[in-house]
């Protein structure tokens, strides 16, 4: 996209959406990075349902490691990869405890150093606890951003990286929020909702997708052309049996 396009493109978007956040629930800086880990190949919704009652008992690494990787998986068991998460969680907040003094480092480097911290994670806390103008790449993000053209990339590295370079200000600190949303209500995997897109002409993905009504009349004449042709190709065998048969019925030769 040129440039004009894309401060266009994220004017639109915060049109609609002023004040995006995260849809993660958590109290402070450290119940989000732990919710961000427990997220990895889950949804928010399945990690806000395991962890409201987790951190209305726990809300800090002394906490956590009190609390223990038995009792933890337990709590977790409903989200992806529970067993791992669990481990990673205790031995993260360990080296919180040891490394700095129970609170979350405000570097990519430090966080990334934590056991089951990878780049998008530290992303996302450098983003929402800190407020740093960062760009996490999830696959919502990296869909959008290759599907309309704004960000293309084979890799989420290459995508934060088209992003970091052309997303403009005033748009920089909450550019991934829109995206994410937008990606996870609008711009679906599976069938993206273009019909009530917000920046449709901005958008390079062909063909749009038109709206459920007109989808469905579609599908009508489909089947109906369908059931036309069928109709004239049963009809077609079956006369030139009857005429086969006629042709049969006859005397070969006069008596």
């Amino acid at each position: 996209m040129k440039r004009d396009e894309v401060f266009e493109f994220f004017r639109r978007l915060a049109e609609a959406n002023p004040s995006p956040t995260t849809e993660l629930e958590y109290s402070n800086p450290y119940t989000l990075l732990v919710a961000v880990v427990l997220s990895a190949q889950a949804t928010d919704a399945s990690v806000n349902i395991a962890c409201r009652p987790l951190f209305e008992r726990i809300r800090t690494p002394e906490q956590m490691v009190d609390f223990g990787e038995e009792r933890l998986r337990d709590a977790i068991k409903t989200i992806g990869l529970f067993n791992t998460k669990a481990k990673n969680v205790i031995a993260l907040s360990k080296a919180l405890i040891e490394q700095y003094g129970s609170e979350v480092p405000r570097t990519r480097e430090a966080l990334q150093a934590l056991p089951g911290v990878g780049r998008k994670t530290a992303n996302v806390v450098l983003n929402t606890a800190f407020g740093e103008e960062t760009f996490a790449v999830d696959t919502h993000v990296y869909r959008v951003c290759n599907r309309t053209g704004l960000a293309p990339g084979k890799t989420v590295d290459e995508v934060e990286a088209k992003l970091d370079k052309i997303v403009p200000q005033p748009f920089r600190r909450d550019a991934h929020h829109w995206l994410i949303l937008h990606g996870r209500y609008t711009c679906k995997a599976r069938l993206p909702e273009c019909w009530r897109c917000p920046v449709i002409d901005l958008c390079r993905y062909k063909p749009k997708t038109p709206p459920a009504e007109e989808r469905v009349k579609s599908s009508a004449a489909r089947s109906g052309s369908r059931g036309s042709s069928a109709a004239r190709t049963a009809k077609g065998p079956t006369a030139s049996k009857q005429k086969a048969n006629r042709s049969r019925s006859r005397p070969n030769r006069l008596p």
